[in-house]
């Protein structure tokens, strides 16, 4: 089978962008492509047999629609590929992914360049939420050049703005998973830990350095290479996912689910040392934090994880708040790589929070354009 398909970075992640109308109709049909376009699955977790980049940043998928039915411009359908396991999880977003759909919808004419930004309004189908894209334009195609410079990329870009509206509940349907601030979660073979679970583009599970025991310096090298510590983590995250509704079990939230929810480590501002050997400083951040992904430390912030966080330190009694330094709208997250930082506009009303949105700023690049190729053999049942 030989379909079209385009090669994007978006912010900190790469993945393969199709066109809806140019794969098969048919579910399970597309999926067993996907997954073989991607080298899926492979025990040896290489993906040497396809596109996938053998790390959860460089295994992932958007399919890409007409959103004219739903009164936007695109849909996008975002798709997180198992790398050892035949499954495509699709329960959240990918905000990083998010940031290169309008540079694709512009380029590939669905939307008309409008110089010197375009705005791309999009349907993510997998949380049923709004984005609006601002894409910068050169004579009617996406620009890519630019000063803006982004932690855990190399080189510069332009800035492209995005703006998640209303992303409360994108999974759970509430922006408080658990209808507490925070909880007291007894995950066996640990012991109980408190926990916040806040839902707003995706959903994440926050607990504090601290309270897994490390410092707050640690930098992906030194958790992944942990394998016990990647166990509690993943217990965390699996539990917390049942308490939450978003798994039945602990055993289908591993297998079924495991890039929703996230896991996310917080803790007060701190000197630390990036993955790049940078200094950050202490008063440079309202916020130290990591991620897991798929079961690793991220290497540098989710967007969709950014977009909760930020909204998480906003909410009274939340561990994030708790700990986090907040002076304006604009909240900074020291992360591995750098720095993120994101606009909040929340308010408080009679029924709780309204989120109205979150703004971020990423790059994107178009890497390659051509077909993607995946022996018949792979198609069938």
């Amino acid at each position: 089978m030989r379909v079209p398909a385009v090669v994007m970075r978006g912010g900190t992640s790469k993945g393969v962008f199709y066109h809806e109308r140019d794969l098969p109709v048919d579910r399970e049909l597309r999926d067993r492509f996907l997954l073989a376009a991607m080298g899926s699955p492979d025990p040896f977790r290489r993906q040497v047999d396809g596109l996938g980049g053998a790390a959860s940043t460089t295994s992932k998928i958007a399919v890409i629609g007409d959103g004219t039915p739903f009164g936007v411009d695109v849909t996008y359908d975002f798709g997180q590929v198992s790398i050892d396991k035949p499954h495509i999880d699709r329960r959240g977003n990918c905000g990083n992914i998010s940031s290169a759909v309008g540079p694709f919808a512009v380029d590939e004419g669905l939307v008309t360049g409008t110089d010197p930004f375009t705005t791309v309004k999009i349907l993510n189908l997998n949380t049923n939420k709004i984005i609006v894209a601002h894409v910068p334009t050169r004579d009617g195609k996406f620009d890519p050049i630019g000063d803006m410079v982004l932690p855990g990329v190399p080189g510069t870009g332009s800035s492209i703005q995005l703006d998640f509206i209303d992303p409360t509940g994108a999974v759970t349907g509430k922006l408080l998973p658990t209808g507490n601030v925070v909880d007291d979660l007894a995950v066996p073979g640990f012991g109980t830990i408190p926990i916040s679970m806040v839902d707003a583009a995706n959903p994440l599970v926050f607990v504090r350095w601290e309270d897994v025991g490390l410092r707050g310096l640690e930098l992906p090298s030194f958790v992944d290479a942990d394998e016990a510590l990647l166990r509690r983590l993943e217990s965390i995250r699996a539990f917390a996912s049942v308490l939450s509704g978003i798994s039945g079990d602990i055993e289908s939230a591993t297998r079924d689910t495991p890039s929703v929810p996230k896991l996310a480590l917080i803790g007060a501002p701190r000197d630390y040392r990036a993955s790049n050997g940078a200094d950050i400083a202490k008063l440079s951040t309202n916020v130290r934090a990591a991620m897991m992904s798929m079961g690793r430390m991220h290497n540098s912030y989710p967007l969709t994880g950014a977009i909760a966080t930020a909204v998480a330190a906003t909410l009274p009694g939340t561990l994030v708040h708790d700990v986090a330094t907040v002076t304006s709208d604009s909240f900074t997250i020291g992360h591995p790589a750098g720095l993120l930082s994101m606009l909040v506009d929340i308010d408080e009303v009679s029924s709780g929070w309204r989120v109205n949105y979150v703004a971020a700023f990423r790059t994107s690049r178009r890497l390659m354009e051509g077909h993607v190729l995946v022996p018949d053999h792979h198609l069938s049942a």
